[in-house]
């Protein structure tokens, strides 16, 4: 095979052994100009394969004499952090002395510590990145190259000042590099304050990976909404599928529903201890479940090959997060489908803009109607079944308060209701 790469031996033998043929569109034109020292934005959809397009030119730069951090990747979530890991160590597993090191918080800090001292590429949150270099466990002076991965993403959660103290704390001779699936202008603002004339790769038109999936949308709200998607999962029998909620209090109620419904579900937010998040991660990506239900933040950085239906139980806030959700499928020119539930007039709005700026064509659901109609009426017999029994075990109650006949004449006490006795 020919050097498509552009890169050494050793990272040559890696990419052939993984079966990759040749660069993706935002690897073939990164690559070079990464590898001319020059800093980059670049601008690609999910799936793009641009982990590896700063990634492959970061494994060249580092020197395996040299005992100290070369390398920092930043990471919006634990997830994506996790994720990147695994891509660069499949590559430098052929090169001694070019450890990856992730660091993430949920993590065993002074494991973290340990092995931060033989750490050549970091790879780490921002919250703990920040952590570790108020304690000095991490030194960024000899920095050579910083990659900012889904920067768009950590200014929505608010990273911005840990993003400017970090870049602070490095070598300005560091060669910098962000990668983003939108560019709006705060990134622009922070390329123009902390690259050095950076060259803008843009791969396709914005918000183009919406383009393969198929959008439709299904009015449903409150309890309503349980019942459609199991209902939806018994004619569509998905193959593999994500279900989006809003909220971790969302995302434990379903949970069960689904997997008592008897589909094997996992489940992914941020109050889930690390241990067992990376136990979800590992079952999604074995296919040993098929079906997740998880909130924005968890779901961040999330890979998994050949994801058939996005489910948005909850209307996202804003557009950016619904872009992101139904991005999990589609990946990489496939196809895919997204099905959004809507539960009053303002998310029908909300939808409606998400229409208009992606130009999408999102329409109702072919079987919007029939699983509407199923929906209210399982939820009007649970109401009716929960009255029912509630009136029922009230009566009964009351029955066993009534006096048995005759225990007043024979001199039986009332029930002691409380009070001081006398």
């Amino acid at each position: 095979m020919t050097d498509n790469f552009n890169t050494v031996d050793f990272i040559q033998e890696a990419i052939e052994q993984r079966g990759f043929e040749k660069p993706t569109e935002i690897q073939a034109k990164c690559i070079p100009v990464i590898m001319e020292g020059r800093d980059v934005v670049g601008r690609s959809v999910t799936g793009s394969g641009k982990t590896l397009a700063y990634g492959l030119p970061a494994i060249q730069m580092v020197d395996p004499e040299t005992r100290v951090c070369q390398v920092l990747v930043v990471c919006p979530t634990r997830e994506l952090c996790v994720q990147v890991t695994e891509e660069l160590r499949k590559v430098t597993e052929h090169r001694e002395g070019c450890r990856v090191v992730p660091i993430y918080g949920g993590s065993n800090m002074e494991k973290q510590v340990q092995a931060l001292k033989n750490g050549k590429i970091v790879v780490g949150t921002p919250g703990r990145l920040m952590d570790h270099l108020r304690r000095k466990t991490l030194k960024l002076n000899d920095l050579k190259l910083a990659v900012l991965d889904e920067a768009d993403e950590m200014l929505n959660m608010g990273f911005r000042e840990d993003i400017e103290c970090i870049l602070k704390q490095t070598s300005p001779k560091r060669q910098t590099l962000m990668f983003s699936a939108t560019m709006p202008d705060p990134i622009k603002a922070i390329a123009k304050k902390h690259l050095k004339d950076p060259e803008y790769i843009e791969i396709g038109q914005p918000n183009s990976t919406i383009d393969e999936i198929e959008q439709t949308y299904i009015r449903v709200s409150g309890a309503e909404k349980k019942y459609a998607l199991i209902e939806l999962f018994r004619r569509l029998t998905p193959k593999c599928s994500i279900i989006f909620c809003n909220t971790k209090r969302m995302v434990d109620a379903l949970l069960p529903i689904m997997t008592q419904s008897g589909y094997d579900t996992l489940a992914l937010h941020g109050d889930m201890r690390q241990n067992e998040r990376k136990r979800v991660m590992a079952a999604l990506k074995a296919h040993q479940s098929l079906y997740l239900i998880a909130t924005d933040v968890a779901a961040r950085g999330i890979d998994i090959d050949d994801v058939e239906y996005i489910f948005n139980y909850d209307m996202p806030n804003d557009m950016e997060n619904y872009i992101h959700r139904i991005g999990r499928t589609g990946r990489a020119g496939k196809s895919g489908k997204a099905i959004t539930f809507i539960g009053n007039q303002d998310e029908l709005v909300l939808l409606s803009e998400v229409q208009m700026a992606t130009k999408s064509d999102i329409q109702e659901h072919e079987m919007a109607e029939s699983i509407e109609r199923y929906a209210v009426q399982r939820a009007r017999e649970a109401r009716r079944n929960y009255f029912n029994n509630h009136a029922n075990n009230k009566g009964e109650s009351d029955k066993s308060k009534i006096p048995q006949s005759g225990n007043r004449r024979s001199g039986a006490r009332k029930p002691y209701r409380g009070g001081k006795r006398r």
